[in-house]
């Protein structure tokens, strides 16, 4: 069962609220969480090699006890999470998207934004509570699925593998580049929800029990 993401809080100080420079914390790195972020997209894009190498189904092979439709709906619900936890880096660039900090320096440990107030510290820890939930059912209920494709359950047109690998690219290109932390975020929210389309349009696929 995928849990509900909690309710997004503010990051950073408000614009509306009289700064207090003397109750201010370095802000944690953003990469720690940016980064595990895009794991879980990669363990999602990951779904494009079963095209090629899977195998097809032995009288022997254990089968998955799980059904598939469970591990599909699951999935779903995992990039839709995903599609939350980036809009909340959006709504944070100063946290979270390098915006006060280095906003120029390549993807890296390392780059801070601008001073948060100390309250901050526990919300930050919030959101990567959720990320971290998010990559361990985003590679599980991926596995899953990947499993129904090997085992016949769903038998899907080459062309959906195709479009997970083209994200798989773009998630690699991220890092063999080195982008900024913005356009790492703003790639990341993209990538996210087109695998939301995907894994739907992969529904459709499913066989009949």
């Amino acid at each position: 069962m995928v849990r509900r993401l909690e309710e997004p809080h503010p990051l950073s100080k408000s614009t509306s609220e009289p700064a207090d420079e003397s109750d201010t914390r370095m802000p944690p790195d953003p990469f720690a969480a940016v980064l595990p972020a895009l794991a879980a997209l990669g363990a999602i894009t990951s779904i494009a090699a079963i095209n090629w190498s899977g195998e097809g189904k032995l009288a022997t092979r254990t089968r998955t006890k799980r059904k598939t439709s469970a591990a599909l709906r699951d999935l779903e619900t995992c990039c839709m999470g995903l599609v939350e936890i980036f809009r909340r880096f959006q709504r944070h660039p100063r946290v979270f998207a390098g915006e006060g900090g280095q906003a120029s320096a390549p993807l890296k440990f390392g780059v801070h934004g601008q001073r948060i107030r100390a309250d901050a510290q526990r919300l930050y820890l919030q959101l990567m509570n959720d990320i971290a939930s998010m990559l361990v059912l985003a590679a599980q209920n991926a596995f899953d699925v990947m499993t129904s494709i090997e085992d016949g359950d769903i038998d899907a047109p080459e062309e959906i593998f195709f479009a997970f690998g083209e994200q798989q690219d773009r998630l690699n290109t991220v890092l063999q580049t080195r982008v900024t932390l913005r356009t790492a975020v703003d790639t990341g929210a993209d990538i996210a929800e087109r695998l939301v389309a995907l894994v739907a349009e992969l529904k459709t696929y499913q066989k009949p029990a």
